[in-house]
């Protein structure tokens, strides 16, 4: 090329969730059954979405109106829907105005980063959702700024690690949270939001808290949304259907603006993001729509309920396979639908392997895992994937130092779940003896 037309930004971008499929299709070809569990997907693992659900989409399709554009922000009656149910839990009070629509969250995610000057940073979460850590990195051109999420304590923020991280880097303009969180299934209580919240105002900074999974909580645990908590303090809160209802095809989120008037620098960023969106004229009509429709009916909250109920009751049968295999730190998941388990530091070697029947599998497999640079945790999902089908994802690709996997709990058949983490328990053993 004339010249260099790669963003400085572009080698921050990756996607290990989905990277690793290609090498699950190669295996599927060559033989291996495959079972995926690396991507938050419920309807590709089976969920069967109710009639009634069904039913007010199918009459919407019947309507002229949710074929055209909405406006920029979205279907106001929608917006105003959403900020009356915060307004009525949250001490922090929104308009439909406060309320911006995108093409999913991960839109929005890209938005809320690209939008912002290149200096300024948003420090997150170690591990984290890669979809953040790759954008914030893309926008910046650098490696992701982090603070420690501690597998010894429930998965909770490090505060001290935050703190010193805010204190001593003036390029750090804002925090992101996930809660409940994403790779690791904790649920924030309330002392955390809170300290989180304190360190942002101290600094003044503005908060990010990502809260797709809100409504899916479990295990006796509860949190709460940020607009209970955070005062007169400058935030945004993303939310979406992909995750609660589920409807992930949908590509609908949306962000929750607070207090954008008690700072003109956070409001002209906001003005900002509104502005990229009126290039786009719209987001999606159809499941914006569909939203106050679906969340009042009366069959939701059961429909809800028992999905938890789920979600509980396998996180529990997951943690309990695996909290005494040696060499794992496993904490039980309360939130979301993932599990997070890491191994014990020096545990793993680049000469640890797992028995793979198929002579081509296995040539594979060893050009994978001496490939330059390959983790010793990718090196055990390859090798896990190869010889049982499991597919899940290293967590060193969600940004953090840790070595371990993300696995889901979507899995519908308890008897398939069960064997699922019984085999990986036994591959963790075999393989750690190897």
């Amino acid at each position: 090329m004339r010249n260099n037309i790669v963003h400085i930004g572009a080698g921050e971008l990756t996607y290990e969730i989905r990277a690793i499929v290609e090498i699950a299709e190669k295996l599927n070809k060559l033989g291996i059954k495959t079972n995926m569990e690396n991507i938050g997907d419920p309807i590709a693992k089976g969920e069967k979405i109710p009639v009634w659900m069904k039913e007010i989409v199918s009459n919407l399709t019947m309507q002229d109106c949710s074929y055209g554009y909405c406006a920029t922000k979205g279907v106001l009656a929608t917006r105003e829907f959403l900020a009356e149910q915060t307004n009525q839990r949250g001490r922090t009070q929104i308009t439909a105005e406060d309320v911006i629509f995108f093409n999913g969250l991960g839109d929005a995610i890209q938005k809320v980063y690209g939008l912002l000057r290149r200096e300024a940073r948003v420090i997150g979460p170690s591990p984290t959702y890669s979809t953040h850590s790759s954008a914030e990195g893309a926008h910046a051109g650098q490696k992701p700024i982090t603070y420690k999420l501690d597998p010894d304590n429930n998965w909770y923020p490090d505060i001290d690690d935050l703190r010193l991280s805010v204190q001593y880097n003036p390029a750090i303009s804002g925090i992101l949270m996930i809660n409940p969180d994403n790779p690791t299934g904790a649920v924030y209580p309330e002392r955390i939001l809170t300290e989180i919240i304190a360190i942002c105002k101290e600094f003044d900074l503005f908060l990010i808290c990502d809260e797709i999974y809100h409504n899916l909580c479990y295990n006796g645990t509860a949190t709460k949304p940020i607009s209970d908590l955070i005062g007169d303090l400058p935030a945004i809160a993303m939310k979406g259907i992909s995750k609660e209802l589920p409807w992930p095809g949908s590509r609908c989120g949306w962000i929750e603006v607070y207090n954008a008037d008690k700072d003109p620098i956070f409001a002209q960023y906001v003005q900002s993001i509104l502005n990229s969106k009126m290039v786009e004229v719209c987001s999606t009509t159809l499941p914006q729509k569909a939203i106050p429709l679906i969340l009042s009916h009366p069959e939701y909250p059961a429909y809800l309920a028992e999905r938890r109920n789920r979600y509980e009751q396998y996180s529990n049968i997951a943690y309990n396979l695996l909290k005494e295999v040696p060499g794992l730190k496993v904490n039980r998941t309360n939130g979301a639908f993932y599990m997070s388990v890491v191994f014990e530091k020096g545990v793993l070697n680049s000469e640890q392997s797992l028995p793979i029947e198929l002579a081509e599998v296995r040539e594979m497999v060893a050009e994978l895992v001496n490939q330059p640079g390959v983790s010793t945790d990718k090196r055990f999902v390859y090798y896990l994937l190869a010889s049982t089908g499991i597919c899940t994802v290293p967590i060193s690709s969600f940004c953090t130092e840790e070595r371990g996997f993300r696995i889901t709990l979507l899995e519908l058949d308890e008897k398939e779940f069960t064997q699922i983490f019984i085999t990986i328990a036994n591959a963790v053993t075999g393989y750690l003896k190897s």
